[in-house]
């Protein structure tokens, strides 16, 4: 069942999307895979402890979201040239079954591997039994007016959870129970880079991406700035941005590279996407405004992390 159009549905399942219910989807991170052939973890297990080859990684609203940012790899109407109402969710699934569906999906995606030279069994079955739930892959998952329940089920369940959003509807974040790790995302130093990057599909997004940082502080579980930087587009003004990480007052800034894949390519330029070591000054540059430190980094992820703190928390379980 889904509330998708057809023509949608079918680019998903191509991009290997496992479709759940009607409006959600698990996708299998390519970290996943070099896990279970190469045993090599992504910079999340690097970074907090996250299990590479536990982790599920799915979205409750796989076409919905408040934006169409340029450098999104999510497929958008104007890539494929039909519409379809992006900012609000015309029917809701219950948040158990979403989850079980969820399980299953990432279960038949690991189901091809059987027959892999490179597996590690051991790797494999733990595999099969994931126990981090990264709620991010496409769209805003804000907008699913059942996320706190989801949340709360993944914990139930012994997941841990980070949660990733782009901030624009502070109200839901007002009343969801937090996750293990909560990301906003921040796309530029001021509004009008903002709307130049992610083209906003509601009116008053930068207010309400203000009002989100006002509250990180308020979250109980460690929060994440994460900046998405495209070279020739939004990476400029670290003083901007620096505001911003200050007013959050964040437990990590994530400074991350854009990386040319998915539909983005219909929109931006291989060119626009920028070397590690640009990542890296763009960053000191940041520490050189905020007080914060560059604590770790992966090359390969184009990926920097910095905190105040000497080293990253390592998550746990609930």
């Amino acid at each position: 069942m889904s509330i998708l159009p057809a023509e949608l549905r079918t680019t998903l399942r191509s991009q290997k999307y496992q479709l759940v219910g009607h409006h959600s989807a698990v996708k299998k991170c390519r970290w996943l895979h070099m896990k279970l052939t190469e045993n090599r973890a992504c910079y999340k297990q690097k970074f907090y402890g996250i299990q590479t080859h536990r982790c599920l990684q799915m979205t409750p609203t796989v076409a919905h979201c408040t934006m169409q940012c340029q450098f999104c790899w999510r497929v958008q109407p104007s890539d494929l040239k039909i519409s379809w109402v992006e900012t609000k969710l015309p029917l809701m699934d219950d948040p158990e079954t979403i989850v079980d569906e969820s399980i299953l999906a990432h279960r038949k995606i690991l189901s091809g591997y059987k027959s892999h030279t490179n597996l590690d069994m051991k790797i494999y079955n733990e595999a099969l039994n994931p126990k981090h739930a990264a709620i991010s892959l496409d769209g805003e998952p804000t907008l699913y007016p059942k996320l706190s329940s989801l949340l709360e089920i993944f914990h139930k369940r012994g997941f841990t959870t980070f949660l990733v959003t782009n901030g624009t509807i502070p109200k839901a974040l007002e009343k969801i129970k937090a996750p293990s790790q909560l990301y906003v995302s921040v796309y530029g130093p001021d509004e009008n880079i903002f709307k130049e990057v992610c083209r906003p599909q509601l009116p008053n997004l930068w207010p309400n991406l203000i009002r989100t940082l006002d509250l990180l502080p308020s979250f109980s579980c460690p929060t994440v700035l994460r900046l998405t930087l495209v070279r020739g587009l939004n990476m400029r003004d670290p003083k901007g941005f620096a505001n911003l990480i200050k007013r959050a007052n964040p437990t990590y800034v994530e400074p991350k590279g854009y990386v040319y894949v998915g539909s983005s390519r219909r929109r931006l330029k291989f060119e626009n996407m920028p070397t590690h070591e640009e990542i890296k000054d763009f960053s000191k540059d940041l520490a050189n405004e905020t007080g914060y430190n560059l604590i770790d980094e992966c090359r390969e992820s184009k990926v920097i992390l910095m905190s105040r703190l000497e080293k990253p928390i390592k998550l746990t379980a609930p």
